[in-house]
């Protein structure tokens, strides 16, 4: 139905910059929501930053401990979404989701998954 393809994640030393793409495809009639998640090692997955829709403009939401470091861009014609990191730290190690909150075409509305991209943040 909607696929969500991530791309941009590797290894970078504190301090440096990644960033992170991706561009969700399908039956897709509107993207509700839309922005990335991350997971460490034996913790759960949290926010990291999500755009909503409210009325034809977007509204960013960002982790506390991301705000300031972290932006979040989407095209709404293309059904992408980027996220620019900078000032990174070993603590933002994770694999990143993508997220999309997808009403579908003649199915009503659902979450969807990217496969997830692993970001290390090491010397």
């Amino acid at each position: 139905q909607v696929q969500l393809v991530e791309s941009g994640g590797g290894l970078v030393q504190p301090g440096g910059s990644l960033r992170l793409s991706c561009a969700a495809s399908g039956s897709i009639f509107r993207i509700n929501s839309m922005g990335w998640y991350r997971q460490a090692p034996g913790k759960q997955r949290e926010l990291v930053s999500v755009t909503n829709i409210i009325g034809s403009a977007n509204y960013a939401n960002y982790a506390d401990s991301v705000k300031g470091r972290f932006t979040i861009s989407r095209d709404n014609a293309k059904n992408t979404v980027s996220l620019q990191m900078n000032s990174l730290k070993p603590e933002d190690t994770a694999v990143y989701f993508c997220y999309a909150h997808v009403s579908v075409v003649g199915r009503g509305a659902n979450d969807y998954w990217g496969q997830g991209t692993q970001v290390t943040v090491s010397s």
